[in-house]
C-alpha cells in the first residue's frame, strides 16, 4: 500500500494545512476518456469514479483527486459556522475477521496502527469546519480545478448551535444550501448519517425529520441535483425513507459507516475524549453492506418508478470491487478507505475494465 494522502500519524489541522500526503500529491495527472463515460444528472462525465465526503478537507486535496482520475471528488462535509475537530488521534486501523456483520458490530473492536490487508479503519472527526468566508473561497478554486468530464460535489450537515430547537435546526441547513450554492458545485450531498447534536442517534432515523430538512431545503438548491447520505437501513425502513424522499432529493448515497466501539490492545478506548467509545468503521468490512444497499436501492427504484441516482459507498478497494458496486445497481462508485492507500485506485479500474 502507498502512502495515505491523509496522514493518521498527523493532527486534523496539520493535515489540512500540510496535505495531501504520499504520490497522491506528486503533481502527476492522469485525466481523460476511458471507456467507462457515463451521463450522470445530464452532465457527460469521464467515469462514475469518486472519493466521498471524509478524506478530502479541502481544495489542495480536492485538486489531486481530480488530476488522479477521480471524477466525482466530495469535499468534506462543511458546517455554517466554525467547529473544532476531535483530538488526535481520528484514524486507526481496526482488527476484523471478515465481514464486520451487524451481530459482530456490538462487540467490542481493536484498534492499532498496523495498516494491513484487508484494510479496514475507523475514523473519529466530528464533522469539523472553518468558517463559511474561508471555505466558500476554496471550494470555489476547487470547482474551478474540474477538467471536462469531471464534477466537484460537497457534503454539509446543519446544526443547532444554539439548541433552539427544531426550526432553528431547519433553518441551519438551509443556509448552508445557500452557502453551498454560490460555491458553483455541481451537486450538494445532506449528510443525514453522522451523529447530530452530540449523541449517537442518526438522523437519517428519524423518518419525519429527515423528510422536513429535505423538503425545506430543496428550494435552496436552485435546480442543483440534491443528494442524501444515509447509514445502513433494515429492508421495511429504507422502503419507507426512500418512499418518503424519492420525490424530493435526486440521489442516495450509501454507505457511510458501521459503527462499533473500539478499544486498543488493553481495552481502553482507543480514540480519546466523551462520546468516542463508539466510532464508525469503514473499509474492506463494510463492503458487504454498502453492496446490499446499492441492489435494494435499484430495486426500490424500478419498482416505484424513480429517477434517483444511487452512489455506492462502502469498501471499494480493487477494480473488483467497483465492478461489483456497477453490477449492484451503482451509478456513481466512491471509494475513501481504499483511495486514501492507492491513490492510483481511479487508473486501476480504468486500465482493468472487468466483463
Amino acid at each position: 500500500m502507498s502512502e495515505p494522502f491523509f496522514n493518521p500519524d498527523k493532527s486534523y489541522e496539520e493535515n489540512w494545512a500540510k496535505g495531501p500526503f504520499g504520490p497522491f500529491a506528486d503533481g502527476e495527472v492522469f485525466v481523460g476518456a476511458c471507456g467507462l463515460e457515463c451521463n450522470i444528472f445530464g452532465k457527460k462525465l469521464n467515469s462514475p469514479i469518486g472519493i466521498p465526503a471524509g478524506p478530502l478537507l479541502n481544495g489542495k486535496f480536492i485538486k489531486a483527486a481530480l488530476d488522479k482520475g477521480f471524477d466525482v471528488p466530495m469535499q468534506k462535509t462543511l458546517r455554517t459556522r466554525v467547529k473544532k475537530s476531535h483530538p488526535w488521534p481520528n484514524v486507526l486501523a481496526v482488527r476484523i475477521d471478515g465481514e464486520l456483520t451487524l451481530e459482530k458490530a456490538q462487540e467490542r473492536l481493536i484498534a492499532d496502527k498496523d495498516y494491513r490487508e484487508p484494510l479496514s479503519i475507523t475514523n473519529s472527526f466530528g464533522n469539523p469546519s472553518y468558517s463559511p468566508d474561508f471555505w466558500q473561497t476554496d471550494l470555489k478554486d476547487a470547482v474551478s480545478y474540474a477538467k471536462p468530464g469531471q464534477m466537484v460535489t460537497a457534503s454539509w450537515e446543519g446544526t443547532d448551535w444554539d439548541n433552539a430547537g427544531e426550526k432553528a435546526l431547519i433553518e441551519d441547513w438551509k443556509l448552508g444550501a445557500r452557502l453551498l450554492r454560490e460555491t458553483g458545485v455541481e451537486m450538494m450531498e445532506m449528510n443525514f448519517s453522522c451523529p447530530n447534536k452530540g449523541t449517537t442517534n442518526l438522523l437519517c432515523h428519524d423518518l419525519e425529520m429527515s423528510r422536513k430538512i429535505a423538503e425545506a431545503v430543496k428550494p435552496e438548491t436552485e435546480g442543483i441535483p440534491l443528494a442524501v447520505k444515509m447509514s445502513y437501513m433494515s429492508e421495511n425502513y429504507l422502503q419507507q425513507f426512500v418512499k418518503e424522499l424519492s420525490g424530493t432529493v435526486d440521489a442516495f448515497s450509501a454507505i457511510n459507516t458501521i459503527a462499533a466501539e473500539v478499544v486498543d490492545e488493553n481495552g481502553n478506548q482507543a480514540l480519546p475524549g466523551p462520546s468516542r467509545l463508539r466510532s464508525g468503521v469503514c473499509g474492506s468490512a463494510i463492503k458487504w453492506a454498502g453492496l446490499d444497499m446499492a441492489r435494494r436501492l435499484k430495486s426500490l427504484r424500478d419498482e416505484l418508478d424513480a429517477k434517483y441516482v444511487i452512489i455506492g459507498v462502502g469498501g471499494v478497494m480493487t477494480p473488483k470491487d467497483y465492478k461489483e458496486y456497477r453490477d449492484a445497481g451503482a451509478d456513481i462508485i466512491m471509494s475513501a478507505t481504499g483511495a486514501m492507500w492507492n491513490p492510483l485506485l481511479a487508473i486501476d479500474i480504468k486500465n482493468n475494465p472487468l466483463p
